[in-house]
């Protein structure tokens, strides 16, 4: 059935931020730029933005700087079930219907939409933290469960990944590890497996894979995440990355902007040779989140004690082939007071209540 299609119109002048607001709100994860008489000049997926942020394109700018300008499309008339089978052999979720160069309307794959797979990659998250920074609210309770509206934030973590298909869970913990394991049990509440892995002493942010068990589904990627990070990051799109470029590890990263609250002056000896008033430096940071293939976890030993940049710098080092995800979707680091608040004034409109 065609879709109306104004809900996820943009035009080629509104910003990246702009079409992301409708990739991210609109079940149909796509956005189309048209010019002012409707003709479509292209389509920008969430693929595309996280490849526009990575050859260093920013969220203000121009929508048509990502879009896609050669997208796929169908023709007014176009039979139901030819456009069924094109979207299904082209993996897509929604196709543009053109009369000529005009936009009419949105063919949309109703059962790629509803229907979700059950992933058996492991995913470990790490609720070991002291979270000093959040005394005294974490000298009777672990951070991860610290409640952020009506949930702890490890059980809104678990029940994002549970409704993206994952039921594989491990939990590291050790700072009063029994408010974790009496809270969620083995899992069977929330209809999934969860099994503990309980460091007697911290062993770093990456130390603690070699605790996991012999018994990991086999040859299947991991993921990892810090369990006090509140977050809307697609971890199917995630995974689905890291497979497709078949990489020993995907670190998330978030874009970081950085104004300098001065005048930056440039020069060559005695001589200026540039001036740039309060400049803005982009950097990308760790969000704490990876997708780790499973000779990675294998190799760390047990009890070993390392970090997680370290052992990712090692892998870059002898196979060059650690990539990054950018992220824009909201994502937020409960490691401060303020941190805290915030996520209580986030959490109702968010929808990961």
């Amino acid at each position: 059935m065609t879709r109306s299609f104004n809900s996820v119109k943009v035009l080629p002048e509104d910003t990246i931020r702009d079409a992301l607001q409708i990739i991210n709100n609109e079940a149909l994860r796509i956005a189309l730029v048209v010019n002012s008489d409707d003709e479509l000049l292209g389509v920008i997926t969430d693929g595309d933005v996280r490849r526009g942020l990575l050859k260093g394109k920013g969220l203000e700018d121009s929508a048509e700087t990502v879009m896609n300008r050669s997208p796929i499309t169908a023709d007014i008339g176009t039979s139901r079930q030819a456009l069924t089978q094109k979207m299904n052999k082209l993996d897509l979720l929604a196709i543009p219907i053109v009369d000529g160069n005009k936009l009419v309307g949105l063919e949309t794959l109703h059962s790629a939409l509803t229907e979700k797979s059950i992933k058996e990659n492991p995913v470990f998250l790490m609720a070991g933290g002291f979270g000093t920074r959040l005394r005294p609210l974490t000298d009777t309770c672990p951070k991860p469960m610290l409640k952020i509206g009506d949930k702890p934030i490890l059980e809104i973590l678990i029940r994002r990944f549970i409704e993206a298909g994952f039921c594989n869970f491990y939990i590291s913990t050790h700072y009063m590890p029994e408010l974790i394991s009496d809270h969620f049990g083995d899992g069977t509440s929330l209809g999934v497996n969860i099994t503990y892995i309980h460091e007697e002493s911290p062993l770093g942010t990456g130390g603690a894979l070699g605790l996991l068990p012999d018994d990991l589904p086999q040859d299947l990627p991991l993921i990892m995440m810090n369990g006090d990070v509140l977050t809307k990051v697609d971890f199917e799109r995630l995974l689905d990355f890291h497979n497709e470029h078949n990489a020993d590890a995907t670190m998330c990263v978030r874009e970081y902007d950085y104004q300098i609250p001065y005048g930056v002056v440039n020069g060559d000896g005695g001589k200026i040779t540039s001036m740039v008033e309060k400049p803005i430096q982009r950097f990308f940071v760790n969000a704490g989140i990876y997708v780790l293939s499973s000779h990675v976890v294998n190799s760390v030993a047990h009890n070993q004690k390392i970090d997680m940049p370290t052992l990712l710098e090692q892998y870059r080092v002898a196979r060059d082939n650690i990539l990054m995800f950018p992220i824009h979707e909201y994502w937020l680091d409960i490691g401060r007071m303020d941190d805290f608040k915030r996520a209580q004034n986030d959490i109702y409109g968010l929808g990961l209540d």
